[in-house]
């Protein structure tokens, strides 16, 4: 019998548990028979559906033929046997957009800070700004006025040229348009001209590399996000302290692990590309 089931009947034997009378058996079976391919069992045949989820093969093959129809399993004519359908992802990626990014890159942003022993960010694009939605200190890091909820430059900071280098060119000359370019460094844009031909080269090299470019001193790494429909959502950094780092630790070891880390968390949103893009 199913986890689904067996959840079913456990909840309905607890005091307070499953109203029967509001239970509607044919989705519960339904539902126990998606649960009952795995990765060890990607393919069942109606006989080992039926006996997985306690049916006659009569009612299995309806409800099997139901699935079918609806794109939640997939028939192979030639063994006969089913497979899980495309409909099924649908459903795990609006499971996905419905949990907050901020709760799916947590862990991954910790790790990132441990990894690298620098601090992690996630921000997210507002307008010309970004806007920091998490934030997880190192502990060497010296007293900073960035919290979440703080709001900084797009075009002059790391994550925001992330973001920025992921849109159209017209898109960004859009959001510009009336918006002065303030210089923090001699490498600020400060012209449209000028950002969209460095944002061309930021998405060329898939991510950000910033020794004082904002804040004298710090040292960043970013890179992009993306959801489940191949579009930006967010960035990630790390910041040190230039004189924390060694040699070209910040080109070649921090880079590879915040590039990997900002993967992970697209992967986590539904990306398709993710992995193979790291």
């Amino acid at each position: 019998m199913s986890d689904v089931t067996n959840a079913a009947n456990a909840a309905a034997s607890q005091p307070g548990g499953v109203d029967e009378r509001y239970m509607v058996p044919g989705l519960t079976r339904g539902l126990a028979m998606l649960a009952a391919f795995t990765a060890e069992q990607p393919a069942l045949s109606l006989a080992e559906l039926a006996r997985t989820v306690g049916l006659t093969r009569s009612s299995a093959f309806r409800i099997a033929y139901t699935l079918a129809e609806l794109g939640y399993l997939v028939r192979d004519e030639t063994t006969k046997s089913y497979r899980l359908g495309p409909r099924i992802l649908g459903l795990g990626f609006a499971f996905l957009a419905s949990i907050e990014i901020v709760e799916i890159a947590q862990p991954h942003l910790v790790a990132l800070r441990d990894r690298t022993q620098c601090s992690a960010h996630l921000a997210v694009l507002d307008g010309t700004e970004i806007v920091y939605v998490a934030r997880h200190a190192d502990q060497k890091a010296l007293t900073s006025h960035i919290q979440v909820g703080s709001r900084l430059p797009a075009h002059a900071t790391s994550m925001g040229r992330a973001i920025l280098s992921q849109l159209s060119p017209d898109e960004v000359r859009a959001r510009f348009k009336d918006a002065p370019l303030e210089a923090f460094s001699k490498t600020t844009a400060i012209t449209l001209d000028d950002l969209i031909a460095q944002l061309a080269r930021d998405r060329a090299q898939g991510c950000v590399l910033s020794r004082s470019n904002f804040e004298r001193g710090i040292a960043s790494v970013a890179a992009p996000v993306f959801d489940a429909e191949d579009a930006v959502i967010a960035a990630i950094n790390i910041t040190t302290p230039e004189s924390t780092l060694s040699g070209d630790d910040l080109e070649t070891r921090i880079r590879d692990a915040v590039v990997e880390t900002a993967a992970t968390i697209s992967e986590w949103l539904g990306h398709p590309g993710a992995r193979r893009s790291a």
